[in-house]
């Protein structure tokens, strides 16, 4: 009979040890809202990680990447596209693949996990110019664009917010 008890107390002892890392374990986990494609944040490089495969890329290259990141501005229009923080003072300009989905347009600042083909480009000042206004900038700050710039850049098929 008291090893029955004993047994018995033991078992119950495992168990609610079980539950309470479980609970733990949920209590690290980052709930994230979905934009595009559904994917996990898990294996996802860091910023400084992708500015090194940034760095490895020429222009035409195209790669497969997932990394996690800050994000610097989106755009205030419509949520079309979005600067991300690298290392270093870089960034990187994301667009959403065929225009199917947009993020939030007050999204700056928020964590963020990012799926998508990583590329370098060459943008135009038309382009540069158009991005500035689109990004709320002066008018004396988009007369101020007169080279093309070498941006790094990525075609994003799945982004997570951090909520």
């Amino acid at each position: 009979m008291k090893k029955s008890i004993v047994i018995a107390c033991s078992v119950l002892a495992l168990m609610s040890c079980k539950k309470e890392d479980k609970v733990q374990e949920m209590k690290t986990e980052v709930a994230y809202a979905t934009f595009g494609d559904s994917i996990s944040a898990e294996n996802a490089l860091t910023k400084e990680e992708m500015l090194a495969k940034f760095d490895k890329l020429s222009q035409g290259d195209t790669i497969a990447v997932k990394f996690k990141s800050k994000i610097k501005e989106v755009c205030t229009k419509k949520g079309c596209w979005m600067n991300l923080d690298l290392a270093n003072e870089k960034e990187v300009f994301v667009k959403f693949k065929d225009y199917a989905f947009f993020v939030p347009k007050n999204a700056g600042n928020e964590e963020v996990v990012i799926s998508g083909k990583a590329y370098v480009s060459v943008e135009t000042v038309e382009e540069l110019k158009h991005y500035a206004k689109d990004g709320g900038k002066s008018q004396a700050a988009i007369d101020s664009i007169v080279a093309p710039k070498t941006t790094y850049s990525l075609m994003a098929d799945g982004v997570l917010i951090k909520k």
